[in-house]
């Protein structure tokens, strides 16, 4: 019989239709040929490689889901496939599309007024105008509703005081999402580049997603006119929803980097010898392969079915929650056997899984933190809140 293949036991591609086959392909090819190359210096020099993003945009890689507006409205597994390619590369360059697609775009285009989807998202389709989404505060990411960042009308404008951290593309974005508490609830205003008051530091000496730029955000007395807050939402609701389509993407991107570990590995075990014989040829090793592979399955095909139900209108946020849970863990233990399987070599750039392994001990904490998602799966099974 024919060999399966080792990225894809369950043969997940076979369940494609031409359009998802193709956008894997076409993400997979750039990725290959235009960040494997780079992405190790990038990392080991804390630089985002700001030169990939016009081929990023030029793809439609940026709010790929959405329609309209210059957005290539594909369907909810084009989009996970583009987050499992991007994140086989590296988590920072799949981080600056999901942030871009589902946590700038995505509220403009659900949530603000034509005007704003007129201004912003065809220029940030295009990659000329970059975003980012101001949600996590200082003190404490895990409680939005504990907000200390507050906007206060001023005649028609409003008056934004606060501080957002961990900011994806914060000192490069044009236009910073903001979430801000007003006396009405949680708003979304659009703060630009260069407004009086506004300023987004660069968050250095980082030792994970070293290949993104990461911020944080300070206003002080930032004048908002009223046009540019979202008119479409009040509560929660909105970065909520936000987080939504972003984690789903990160289930499928966490893939991409366990993949990514795995295929190093079997390359290495094949060629590296010990004790007179390939290091494949060790039951022990073998074992560690094959449960890296039972996991990136399972994981496989949660978030293909996952994509089904986004695309049927039947997606439950609890769902969003288990995948994450599930498959940046999966990704994150993968990276860290895959690495002790590569003994002393294990701790070079050289090769992926420390490079994955560190990265993904942001990507589960970001975005809701495994603990949280943990819950939010307690509260769905037991009718009780213990958050």
């Amino acid at each position: 019989m024919k060999r399966l293949n080792a990225l894809d036991l369950f043969d997940i591609r076979s369940q494609l239709s031409d359009e998802e086959a193709m956008v894997q392909d076409t993400v997979g090819r750039f990725v290959d040929e235009k960040v494997v190359p780079i992405i190790a210096e990038c990392f080991e020099h804390s630089r985002f490689p700001a030169e990939l993003v016009p081929d990023i945009a030029g793809l439609g890689l940026l709010g790929s889901s959405l329609q309209g507006y210059d957005c290539a409205g594909l369907n909810s597994a084009c989009y996970g496939l583009i987050c499992q390619e991007l994140e086989r590369g590296d988590s920072g360059l799949r981080s600056f599309v999901s942030v871009q697609s589902s946590l700038v775009m995505y509220p403009i285009h659900s949530y603000g007024s034509e005007e704003q989807k007129q201004r912003w998202l065809p220029a940030l389709a295009r990659g000329e105008a970059i975003g980012c989404f101001g949600l996590t505060e200082p003190h404490g990411g895990s409680d939005p509703a504990n907000m200390k960042t507050h906007a206060r009308r001023d005649g028609d404008d409003w008056i934004l005081n606060g501080a957002k951290m961990w900011i994806t593309n914060g000192t490069i974005a044009d236009v910073a999402v903001v979430w801000a508490m007003t006396e009405e609830g949680v708003r979304g205003f659009l703060v630009e580049q260069g407004t009086p008051g506004f300023e987004a530091p660069e968050i250095e000496h980082k030792f994970s997603l070293r290949a993104s730029i990461t911020s944080s955000l300070f206003l002080d007395n930032v004048r908002v006119p009223e046009e540019h807050v979202l008119p479409g939402v009040v509560g929660l609701k909105g970065p909520l929803s936000c987080l939504t389509q972003a984690r789903y993407g990160i289930t499928w991107g966490a893939i991409g980097a366990a993949q990514d570990c795995l295929a190093s590995l079997l390359d290495y075990t094949e060629s590296r010898e010990l004790f007179g014989r390939p290091l494949n040829h060790n039951q022990a090793i073998q074992i560690r392969l094959a449960d890296g592979a039972r996991r990136i399955t399972a994981a496989q095909l949660m978030s293909l079915h996952l994509a089904r139900l986004k695309d049927a209108g039947q997606l439950h946020p609890t769902q969003v929650s288990l995948a994450k849970w599930n498959n940046v863990r999966m990704a994150l233990d993968i990276a860290r056997d895959c690495r002790d399987m590569l003994g002393g070599s294990g701790i070079s750039v050289e090769y992926p899984p420390v490079r994955h392994m560190l990265n993904l001990e942001s990507v589960i904490t970001y975005e809701g933190t495994e603990t949280i998602h943990q819950l939010v799966v307690g509260k769905e099974l037991t009718g009780v809140n213990a958050l």
